[in-house]
């Protein structure tokens, strides 16, 4: 789906096409812009050149920005210091640092094809066979994400002295309250989400360092026909810190078929041939040679972090703030999201002891 450039809130696609045509040199002007569905953060349009070449453009919400949030220039960076590494990522392209062009800064990358499977659909159209191998490869980059030296990578300036998980608390805490100001209604789960917090700050386990993606899942990875995953995308929340919170995500998002769980994010975990949660974290486990058994105790914090960040997108959404990709009904529908999530993140406590 797509939508006319002139009518997508975030795009100046007259200024854009100069910029481009000016900047990217292999570029065949005139070029199109098409947004892409699915976006609930930043906005994300594919361009097409006149020789037909597909590339991605990424910019910020137009407003209700977070603090921290949204950082292209971070995000770019991230890419660009990752593309020469095992983790397969899209070719970076040119990065704008004028808001003037459109509004904020953007980075434009290569657009890889092949299936971004964000829910069951997608997974059962990939086959099984196809699935199980993208299920595979699923932790396998994620072990060589989570391999990487930050400082070889280049990235060692990221890492903070202070711990990750103390400031991931803050910064997820802050922008809660930052929400709720927008969301009436969330105002009846502040107590809960809250307790939740202080039980985690409560009982932080040792931590060690690493690359972080923060929203690792097969929604934000491009996969070929064979379930070879082709690139990982949206570097948005990207930084360093202990793995353990991206297998935490992952699996947070991951349901087995038949399970009343209430995942963080949609995916395509239920349809045939992906392996279970419990074969994700055994795989990672053997091919990273760490210890997983803090998980309990990540679970948690990822379930309590996906409530503060739903908050955040359907603030967003309700204030008219991202472009209608046609996920502006769901937001409203699923306020009860928020509820769900902070209920399975004290459960998740309860299990883990605390």
């Amino acid at each position: 789906m797509g939508s006319e450039p002139d009518r997508v809130a975030g795009l100046d696609p007259e200024r854009v096409a100069r910029w481009l045509t000016g900047t990217v040199d292999a570029l065949v002007g005139p070029v199109r812009f098409e947004l892409v569905a699915g976006g609930r953060s930043n906005l994300t349009f594919r361009v097409t050149d006149a020789a037909g070449t597909g590339y991605a453009l990424r910019r910020p919400p137009t407003g209700g920005v977070l603090s921290t949030a949204h950082d292209m220039a971070r995000e770019w960076r991230f890419l660009t210091a990752l593309e020469p590494t095992p983790v397969p990522v899209p070719r970076p392209v040119a990065f704008c640092a004028d808001p003037g062009v459109t509004g904020a800064e953007f980075y434009v990358m290569e657009f890889v094809e092949g299936t971004v499977p964000a829910d069951a659909a997608a997974g059962i159209a990939l086959g099984p066979a196809a699935c199980a191998r993208a299920g595979e490869q699923t932790v396998d980059v994620l072990v060589e994400l989570h391999a990487l030296d930050p400082a070889r990578t280049g990235l060692g300036d990221l890492v903070r002295r202070t711990g990750y998980l103390q400031r991931q608390l803050r910064r997820w805490h802050a922008q809660l309250h930052a929400s709720a100001d927008r969301l009436p209604r969330l105002a009846a789960d502040l107590a809960l989400l809250d307790e939740v917090h202080d039980l985690l700050l409560a009982h932080v386990p040792p931590q060690r360092a690493g690359i972080v993606h923060g929203d690792y899942r097969p929604g934000n990875a491009v996969f070929g026909p064979d379930g070879t995953l082709r690139a990982v995308l949206d570097w948005e929340l990207a930084t360093t810190g202990d793995p353990m919170a991206d297998l935490a995500w992952l699996i947070s998002g991951w349901p087995d078929p038949g399970e009343d769980l209430v995942p963080t994010t949609s995916g395509p975990s239920t349809a045939p041939g992906f392996p279970r949660r419990a074969e994700l974290v055994r795989r990672y486990a053997d091919r990273s040679g760490r210890d997983v058994a803090d998980l309990p105790y990540w679970t948690a914090f990822a379930r309590w972090r996906a409530a503060c960040i739903s908050a955040g997108v359907q603030a967003r959404y309700l204030a008219g703030h991202m472009a209608d990709d046609g996920h502006l009904i769901e937001a409203r529908a699923r306020a009860e999201h928020v509820t769900q999530l902070g209920r399975s993140a004290r459960s998740a406590l309860r299990d883990a002891g605390i």
